[in-house]
């Protein structure tokens, strides 16, 4: 922390510092996540030998029904514990959503970055965008990011700390900025993405429990997401400008002097951009118009989707590596960074070089969140939660708040939120239906709780990336400060979201298209 933070004495700033240097007391990521690994190991044997389990509706994902399960908690130090340890090691890690993500996006941007176009497009950036906008359009395209899945993730993050450098402002705000956007704000957007008919599918299998022929359908939240998007925006903006940059006090890393010498583009450069930028229209306009037929191989071949299940979704990071690359590549000629091609597969080795500590931390991460689906302890918790909740008899508002603080809960244990959806669901929405309340409104309630704990969890399979990433600008970063940083995000969205869910029941609207609150 510099001089100037340390003045800063605020009951919340203490506390926040206070999170920080706990945090930052804990052993490197790589061996914090072993750690937890080791624990998890540790943990599950004793359960399982007490017979711990839970019972519950749960959804079977293989025939897509509903059955009455009992989860019993399973051991890792047994011989199939053992024997599943060593052999899936390496499946664990391949298989680990976020690693060919990262490092496919990273080829792309790696590239960019080498060339000079992302520079040079945040000069002009710098040149046009009043300094006040440039929090909100950060959080904003955070946000929005999430239409194309996991890429903002990947891509906007370390942009929104090169964005905040250009303006002379702490990277370490500007990759909050955006890491509040894409996480913390997961579920808001102004259109439908994949989200949502991921989890309105859950959510019909779990309406027929008490009901065949209903269905929710995937715009079915779309009017709350609607307004929760300017409201994330709004927040976000407030807790970057006002809480957490000032904290962050004043940046003197070795990435800020001569990053951004001078906002004025020279005249090659500008051949450059303007012939990168026709590149990536020309290539934008393609994809396009590859898309428009209805029978376009792109569309999901079953209900001509360009969203859920669509091949255009699936193929979007590998999409987005070309959209940076082969522009980067039109830039590096033009503006003589690169000679040939030699200059090109540099700089792709130079990406994938520096995403060898990332690489490391995904290797133990992968094993942490794979034993921890093994041994059904998340499961377990969900359950138990859920009957906890069920035995408290309350309702109307006060019941939603405390379905939503239990979602952000189990969040801090179960990353995936189709994965706790499928065991939520199935033990709520038919709960909260025979109370008279909408299974569109316990999906929104459970939206909320799901997002916004997001971005201080661990167990969120890209927490891991986003260490790797602060780290470049402060290399005693840890857990703690990475935590400590997005706490406020964590905290004032789950405030501000939960009271517009408070006003949106009092005032009786309607979450989307012919979805209302109550039965």
């Amino acid at each position: 922390m510099t001089a100037e933070t340390k003045k800063k004495v605020s009951l919340f700033d203490r506390f926040l510092n206070g999170v920080e240097r706990v945090g930052n007391k804990l052993p490197h990521p790589i061996a914090l996540f072993a750690i937890f690994a080791a624990v998890t190991a540790l943990l599950s044997a004793i359960f399982a030998a007490m017979g711990v389990s839970a019972s519950g509706e749960l959804i079977n994902r293989a025939t897509n029904t509903v059955e009455m399960q009992t989860i019993t908690a399973v051991s890792l130090l047994n011989q199939k514990g053992v024997i599943y340890m060593l052999t899936s090691a390496v499946k664990n890690f391949t298989g680990f959503a976020p690693l060919g993500v990262v490092l496919v996006a990273m080829l792309g941007v790696g590239v960019a970055e080498t060339s000079g176009y992302i520079p040079t497009i945040l000069k002009r950036t710098v040149a046009v965008t009043p300094r006040s906008l440039i929090t909100p359009v950060v959080v904003f395209l955070g946000i929005m990011s999430n239409i194309a899945s996991d890429a903002g993730y990947v891509v906007l993050i370390p942009i929104g700390a090169l964005m905040f450098m250009a303006y002379g402002r702490h990277p370490m705000a500007g990759l909050a900025a955006a890491f509040a956007g894409v996480s913390g704000g997961f579920s808001a957007n102004l259109v439908i993405g994949t989200t949502d008919p991921l989890l309105s599918g859950i959510s019909t299998e779990a309406v027929h429990i008490l009901d065949a022929a209903r269905s929710v359908e995937p715009t079915s939240n779309w009017y709350f997401m609607i307004a929760s998007t300017f409201l994330i925006t709004i927040i976000g903006t407030i807790v970057t400008d006002y809480i957490v940059e000032p904290r962050l006090g004043k940046y003197n890393g070795k990435f800020l002097e001569g990053a951004f010498e001078s906002n004025q583009i020279t005249a090659k450069e500008q051949k450059a951009l303007r012939m990168a930028n026709i590149t990536l229209l020309v290539m934008t306009l393609l994809v396009v118009l590859i898309c428009l037929p209805a029978d376009s191989f792109m569309r999901n071949p079953k209900t001509g989707s360009l969203i859920a299940g669509a091949p255009l979704m699936q193929s979007i990071i590998v999409l987005i590596m070309f959209f940076f690359l082969i522009p980067s590549v039109v830039f590096g000629y033009v503006s003589g960074k690169f000679k040939d091609n030699k200059d090109v597969c540099g700089a792709m080795g130079k990406a994938m070089s520096s995403m060898g500590a990332y690489i490391a931390l995904a290797f133990v991460a992968a094993q942490f969140i794979s034993y921890f689906s093994y041994t059904k302890l998340g499961t377990i918790i969900a359950l138990k939660g859920a009957q906890f909740i069920e035995s408290t008899g309350i309702g109307g508002i006060p019941l939603m708040i405390l379905f939503i603080l239990f979602s952000a809960f189990i969040n801090l244990f179960m990353g995936s939120a189709s994965a706790k959806w499928t065991i939520l669901a199935p033990v709520f929405i038919p709960m909260f239906m025979l109370l008279g309340y909408s299974p569109e409104l316990t999906q929104v309630a459970y939206r909320i709780g799901d997002s916004t704990t997001n971005i201080i969890t661990p167990l969120m399979s890209y927490f891991a990336m986003i260490i790797v990433f602060a780290k470049e600008y402060d290399e005693n970063s840890g857990i703690g400060t990475l935590i400590s940083t997005m706490l406020p995000y964590s905290i004032f969205f789950l405030i501000g979201w939960s009271l517009l869910l408070v006003v949106w029941m009092f005032f009786g609207l309607p979450l989307g298209p012919g979805a209302g609150l109550f039965m």
